[in-house]
């Protein structure tokens, strides 16, 4: 291979920043990545390791042939995705779901990061947008990017970010659940392991109990965010006390909903509502409240989550929390290449760009790595086709979503484009998701052929080109 003369600059070590930093790495391209923390903080982190998960340890469903998100899975492993392979490395029980130990999933992306010969981490804030004389740049600095850099990108690109309120749920102690009223089973039993079938612990409500329950979320002091109070929440992750003022009845079909469980204290007893915790740590000393993202007071919410059957002693390691995430009209402001359309030296990638979700974050930051590594090595990669989970995503936010109405979105076969002689319906749902992926797995093996032959054959180009000088 030729010898590499231009450094790709990614900004921010979160999910997206660190897998771009890696797949660029990884074709041979020189990066410097820029974290602020430990020496400047965010609301939500509390470590100054990269990849840090701030809010669910869970990145959901791993079935790749009937779930979108399980697809995409499916894409980053077949890529070499740094992300999957730590997330691998420190899964968790957790059913059908993919779950990890936050803290030693962080430890395991910075090690790679910070071993890896063609990286290095720069511990700074980058304040304004990087020059042309940067070379190419990544921003990547995801919800919770410095005032002073949302700032830069407001002014410069003559765009307002969009924003919406994100919520943490709280993390409960293990050994303060009372297991004489709690039990341990995953929904319908799910998992192919005694672990995966008992990864949640289940707290049941009769009926009496939810109602008094909901009375008390909706009478709960709350805290307010300090700006733009008409600022909406992201429907995927919305407190419960919103969910609540929805319908009193929104909550038992949601996060609470008692199905596909039975609780073996009382067998003949079916639950009104069940609340559930799933294993934060690989220890199994740790456990979040699944669906309990919450804008309570602290005290409050000590009190009101205390109400909760199994709970009453509870202890928590965190409580829940609010705080204001930013994302850019990437559908305005992008072009296919994930480049600023005014700046085109410069990309973004991850959760600002309007994907939410770890997941869907960490495969923009696999995509634009991608891309901005075969840009510094002479030539265009083509993005991925919409009928893969990663190419979906990419069309939805360069020009799929009106950018008059652009919010964040997780990915979903609703982003997918149509198949054809596949029946519709409620009952061929399942056979219409596995031909989507199916579909899916072959445009993307052939996409990543494609990248790989181009790869070698510049590389073959730049070592005839040198021996000949």
């Amino acid at each position: 291979m030729g010898r590499m003369t231009q450094t790709l600059h990614i900004i921010g070590g979160g999910l997206a920043g660190s897998e771009a930093a890696f797949q660029a790495a990884e074709a041979g391209v020189p990066v410097v990545l820029h974290e602020m923390r430990p020496l400047v903080g965010t609301f939500a982190h509390k470590t100054g390791k990269l990849a840090e998960m701030v809010c669910s340890n869970s990145f959901r469903s791993d079935d790749d042939t009937a779930s979108a998100v399980g697809l995409l899975h499916w894409e980053m492993r077949q890529a070499g995705g740094l992300i999957m392979r730590m997330a691998d490395t420190h899964r968790l029980p957790a059913g059908g779901a993919l779950a990890v130990d936050r803290e030693g999933f962080a430890e395991g992306v910075t090690a790679a990061i910070e071993a890896h010969p063609l990286i290095t981490v720069s511990r700074e804030e980058v304040r304004d947008l990087p020059p042309e004389s940067w070379g190419k740049v990544i921003i990547a600095t995801g919800p919770l990017t410095s005032g002073a850099l949302a700032e830069a990108i407001r002014a410069k690109t003559g765009e307002e970010s969009l924003a919406f309120y994100d919520a943490i749920a709280p993390i409960v102690h293990a050994d303060s659940i009372d297991m004489s009223v709690a039990w341990k089973q995953s929904r319908y039993d799910k998992g192919e392991s005694e672990a995966e079938r008992t990864a949640y612990i289940n707290c049941p409500m009769n009926r009496d109990e939810y109602e008094a329950f909901i009375d008390a979320l909706l009478a709960a002091e709350t805290a307010l965010p300090h700006e733009g109070e008409d600022t909406p929440y992201f429907e995927g992750c919305l407190p419960i006390e919103v969910m609540a003022a929805r319908g009193r009845e929104t909550l038992r079909h949601g996060p609470m909903k008692p199905v596909g469980l039975t609780n073996p204290h009382r067998p003949d007893e079916k639950p009104y509502a069940v609340v559930q915790l799933r294993q934060d740590n690989a220890l199994g000393t740790l456990f979040n409240m699944v669906g309990f993202q919450t804008k309570m007071k602290h005290g409050e919410q000590v009190r009101v989550f205390r109400m909760i059957p199994g709970l009453e002693n509870a202890r928590f390691a965190r409580l829940g929390g609010i705080h204001r995430n930013t994302f850019i009209n990437s559908p305005r402001l992008l072009d296919r290449q994930m480049r600023l359309k005014s700046k085109p030296h410069i990309r973004f990638a991850g959760q600002i760009t309007g994907v939410e979700g770890y997941v869907e974050s960490a495969a923009m930051g696999l995509l634009a790595g991608r891309l901005a590594a075969a840009e510094i090595r002479g030539r265009r990669l083509t993005p991925p086709p919409a009928v893969t989970a990663t190419g979906a995503l990419l069309a939805h936010i360069t020009g799929g979503a009106d950018a008059r109405s652009f919010q964040p979105m997780n990915i979903n076969f609703g982003l997918f484009p149509p198949l054809e002689g596949v029946r519709g319906g409620r009952r061929g749902r399942k056979e219409r998701y596995r031909a989507y992926a199916e579909r899916a797995k072959a445009a993307w093996r052939a996409w990543l052929e494609e990248d790989a032959s181009a790869g070698k054959a510049v590389a073959a180009g730049s070592g005839a080109a040198n021996g000949r000088g």
